[in-house]
């Protein structure tokens, strides 16, 4: 076979059929049968590829070693590429390149052997790949900004009451040591010194916690069900990883808010590892997780993140969302807390409801910009 057309039209229009584009090639590599979907993918018609070398798709060096690796197969069995899948980079026409996905498989009872090559363009998957690299890497960098607003004010909150008290008693020695008999006036210049210096302190606080507390968000007008299912995206790799089935439960309605897209999605992709972390120790059939969305009342709606573990026991609720409180091995203990947060920044609360028999559900509930009934 060295022409497209001595193959049955039956056997073409299925060809054709194919998303992806294949190609067969002889044992020196020559293009026996391309279909549509090749010469969409590469540029060419088949009558510019048929009887030539398939290495003319391919970017040096690939194309130098492409034979090789048919003549060794050919010579010795030996599988480098033949039988197997990889991703490759492909030339087209025009002499632009892009990634591949290619396989390659023997065509059975064919003598001399000959070889089906199947070739996906990747340039779409990278592109998602890149665009959900970049928002994770903004995901991480609200992480960081968030868990250092945490840590200031849980400085803040245990360092003014001792400030307090230095000031305290400072202020007390040095009405002492100013009565009628002064005495050790070296001290009472150093305990002025100590009290300026502790109110000092307690200032520097104060500014940084007004500047946590009043920390802009970027929000914009947002569609909550598009927010969450694009936070189940970035999610999947996870998923995958800890064996557990994720349902999208979604309102049939928009739910228009007015959110910091990427903070909004920090909260929901914490809650989901802590519900997939939640369920490890449990049965395959246990381990599924509903992500919705949900209208609880007139301008109100609630992200949930539900689970069938085991629940949040009763003294580990009363400190759930306290900076550096943690059940983990390994924990910071800063995830809820950085997310109850980024809810009181939107106007919104973050809580959860033990479930019967068993589970939890998490929610995130945040104002809508119109009333939904």
């Amino acid at each position: 076979m060295t022409d497209v057309r001595d193959i049955p039209e039956d056997m073409q229009a299925l060809l054709d059929a194919a998303v992806d584009a294949v190609i067969l090639i002889d044992h020196e590599g020559r293009m026996l049968v391309v279909n549509r979907s090749a010469e969409r993918l590469f540029g060419y018609g088949a009558p510019d590829l048929v009887g030539r070398n398939v290495s003319m798709l391919m970017p040096e060096p690939h194309r130098r070693e492409h034979d090789g690796y048919i003549a060794r197969y050919v010579a010795t069995g030996e599988a480098r590429v033949i039988g197997r899948g990889r991703e490759v980079i492909a030339v087209r026409r025009d002499g632009t390149t892009f990634p591949a996905q290619l396989s390659v498989g023997v065509v059975r009872g064919a003598d001399p052997p000959r070889f089906a090559g199947f070739v996906r363009d990747l340039s779409e998957e990278h592109a998602r790949d890149a665009e959900m690299r970049l928002t994770q890497e903004r995901l991480a960098q609200v992480a960081r900004f968030a868990s250092m607003g945490e840590l200031a004010a849980g400085i803040a909150h245990e360092l003014n009451q001792p400030l307090a008290a230095i000031a305290t008693y400072a202020q007390a020695c040095d009405r002492l040591l100013a009565g009628p008999s002064p005495t050790l006036p070296p001290v009472q210049e150093a305990l002025r010194q100590i009290a300026d210096q502790a109110l000092r302190a307690g200032e520097v606080i104060r500014r940084l916690r007004h500047l946590v507390s009043d920390r802009k968000t970027e929000q914009r007008r947002e569609d909550l069900g598009a927010v969450v299912r694009e936070a189940a995206e970035l999610a999947a790799r996870d998923v995958r990883q800890h064996d557990v089935t994720l349902d999208l439960a979604l309102a049939g309605d928009a739910l228009p808010a007015d959110v910091d897209r990427v903070q909004i999605q920090q909260v929901v992709l914490n809650l989901l590892r802590n519900a997939m972390e939640a369920l490890g120790d449990l049965p395959p059939e246990r381990r599924t997780i509903v992500l919705g969305t949900r209208v609880v009342a007139p301008g109100q709606a609630e992200i949930v993140v539900r689970d069938q573990g085991h629940g949040v026991r009763e003294n580990v609720a009363l400190h759930l969302f306290e900076p550096f409180f943690t059940t983990k091995a390994e924990g910071t203990g800063l995830g809820l807390a950085i997310s109850r947060t980024i809810a009181r920044a939107h106007g919104g609360t973050l809580g959860f409801r033990n479930l019967a028999p068993c589970g939890v559900e998490f929610f995130l509930r945040l104002p809508l910009v119109e009333s939904v009934t």
